[in-house]
């Protein structure tokens, strides 16, 4: 499977489990993203993503997005798109 850099995390909120990805691609929900860190390398599927508190379908580059991730994430972990 080919993967695609799409992003990078900024920020993570643990308590509620979402991470803040800027994205250099466009991802829309459905897609299957990896994350990628100095300990971390998990896959999961985009259900939800938000921009400033309002659900989107697809984002863009140059976007901001919060993200729900499944395993705890850490700032500048980079984010693949599996194609």
């Amino acid at each position: 499977m080919a993967e695609k850099l799409v992003g990078r995390i900024t920020h993570y909120y643990s308590r509620i489990g979402v991470a803040v990805v800027e994205l250099t691609g466009t991802v829309k929900v459905g897609d299957t993203i990896r994350i990628k860190g100095g300990i971390r390398d998990f896959e999961q599927t985009i259900d939800s993503m938000e921009i400033e508190h309002q659900k989107v379908e697809v984002a863009t580059k140059g976007q901001s997005i919060g993200l729900q991730v499944i395993e705890k994430v850490r700032e500048n972990d980079l984010v693949y798109k599996v194609v």
